[in-house]
């Protein structure tokens, strides 16, 4: 089982990168990769820059990435209750290659924010929007109060419930990906 993972923001502290890390270490027996869309960046996407540059090597090598994987999992930062720009820059370059970007991958959608709101509406915009492209969504979770539910220097969740529904997600990502005989018990 290939995973492939990564925080929807460009910030080196991002919070979102700590909670996806955690994310994608919950998987038993996988190949799991965390990338950094800061190795993405392309020009600010406009139809004149696509027709000066057609599909840059860096859309088309993010758009693979999620072809090369199984399931993928993203954790969304809320920048004024949207996607961040550096997401949405290079979502946009590879949705001119595919509209389909998720490539009918399952999906682990995620986001937080230090406030109680835990980047709620983004993750709630990037849920409802990502089967027209291609995502086949099986869990979203919202983690409220990062600080207060998250252990930065042991990077895990703190919060009992918060991280049951975190195990019980990624158990239904590896089931929706996995045969059925080769499943954990």
């Amino acid at each position: 089982m290939k995973i492939l993972a990564f925080a929807a923001t460009s910030s080196s502290k991002s919070i979102n990168k700590q909670l996806v890390r955690y994310a994608a270490g919950q998987f038993e027996n996988a190949d799991t990769e965390v990338i950094d869309i800061n190795d993405y960046e392309l020009p600010i996407y406009s139809e004149d820059k696509e027709a000066e540059l057609g599909q840059p090597d860096l859309a088309k090598d993010f758009f693979e990435k999620i072809g090369d994987s199984d399931a993928v999992i993203i954790a969304f930062a809320e920048h004024n209750y949207s996607y961040a720009v550096a997401y949405k820059n290079i979502f946009d370059w590879a949705s001119r290659i595919n509209m389909k970007v998720y490539q009918n991958k399952p999906m682990l959608l995620l986001a937080t924010s230090p406030g109680p709101g835990g980047a709620a509406g983004v993750l709630a915009m990037a849920t409802e929007s990502a089967p027209h492209f291609g995502g086949d969504v099986k869990a979203s979770i919202s983690v409220p109060s990062f600080h207060d539910n998250f252990d930065s220097a042991l990077g895990l969740i703190t919060n009992a419930e918060i991280n049951a529904q975190l195990l019980s997600a990624v158990t239904a990502l590896r089931n929706s990906v996995l045969p059925e005989e080769t499943q954990p018990a």
